[in-house]
């Protein structure tokens, strides 16, 4: 079963999408090394100076391989003036007999 994947951390959402929009070839390029590893879904949110990606993986292991891989992240994470190691939390599905859709 696949396992959701958050990461948290405080920074600057602007200035994480100045960033990306200027370079959208290099957030292709880590998106290009996290599927083969088992990403199967990614978002970025923001609330405040709260960054927040949501990830659904095949497994937790294929996350760390992939996230000690990319060697692109931590200058992505300075850019938008991330200066604390982020948190990184994985959840596994409940089986509670109400999901939506089925």
């Amino acid at each position: 079963m696949s396992v959701l994947v958050t990461l948290r951390v405080k920074g600057d959402a602007a200035a994480l999408e100045a960033r990306t929009a200027a370079n959208p070839a290099a957030m292709q390029a880590i998106l290009d090394k996290a599927i083969p590893h088992g990403l199967i879904s990614h978002r970025f949110y923001a609330s405040g100076d709260q960054l927040l990606v949501v990830d659904e993986w095949e497994t937790a292991e294929g996350f760390q391989a992939f996230f000690h891989e990319a060697t692109e992240i931590p200058g992505l994470m300075a850019d938008a003036g991330v200066t604390e190691e982020p948190e990184v939390t994985f959840w596994r599905k409940l089986d509670t007999h109400d999901d939506y859709p089925r």
